[in-house]
């Protein structure tokens, strides 16, 4: 009689162990049901409105000053003319935090310049004109005869990097901000003296890293 009892209570016991781990495996179900709902949703919204980098584009190029005569320094003053283009029908795109500098030989010959905050519609076109430079900067003896058997020559390639943050901007989503990196290669023709605009003898698109 006392071993029917304890197997009775036992069995009633049981139960609620029963039903919580039929709840638990229940509410797993739900979860993963969800999460597969939800990445699905996320995918077919990536590949609607999957986001494709901008382009760049040097148009223009105004000398000011690139004097390198003056061992280890040179003098820089320019301008360049930069056409950016944001080729997403759906995507808009911030930018922030913009530097832009000049380099010569892989080597930095122009300070950062911070550029103001850029807001780039869908299927827009924005051209910036930074000017680059500031009298008398530090260079290797690399750069400053490098420039001067350029000149001399009278062809110098360069490149104009910018560089920053950006976000892509789907109707009322955002997404985090990713680094962006514009390397733009350009040759142009420049004699010694030379001051003002300059022929831009060859500038394929620029290359963006994201």
């Amino acid at each position: 009689m006392i071993q029917g009892k304890q197997r009775c209570v036992c069995a009633k016991h049981n139960q609620p162990s029963n039903s919580q781990g039929g709840a638990g495996r229940f509410c797993c179900l739900c979860i993963f049901i969800f999460l597969l709902l939800a990445g699905a949703t996320a995918l077919t919204v990536w590949l609607i409105y999957r986001p494709h980098k901008p382009r760049f584009t040097v148009v223009g190029v105004a000398i000011y000053e690139l004097n390198a005569t003056s061992q280890p320094f040179i003098s820089t003053s320019m301008q360049f003319t930069i056409v950016t283009r944001n080729p997403n029908r759906r995507v808009s795109i911030f930018y922030d935090k913009l530097q832009a500098y000049v380099s010569y030989r892989n080597q930095q010959i122009t300070p950062p310049v911070d550029l103001p905050p850029l807001y780039h519609e869908t299927k827009s076109t924005v051209a910036l004109s930074p000017v680059l430079g500031s009298g008398m900067v530090p260079a290797s003896a690399e750069v400053v005869n490098g420039l001067m058997m350029d000149e001399a020559y009278g062809v110098v390639a360069l490149r104009v990097v910018l560089l920053g943050k950006l976000r892509w901007k789907a109707g009322a989503i955002k997404t985090v901000k990713y680094g962006v990196y514009v390397k733009c290669d350009v040759w142009i023709g420049l004699k010694k003296g030379v001051v003002g605009q300059v022929p831009l003898l060859g500038a394929p698109p620029c290359k963006v890293d994201i």
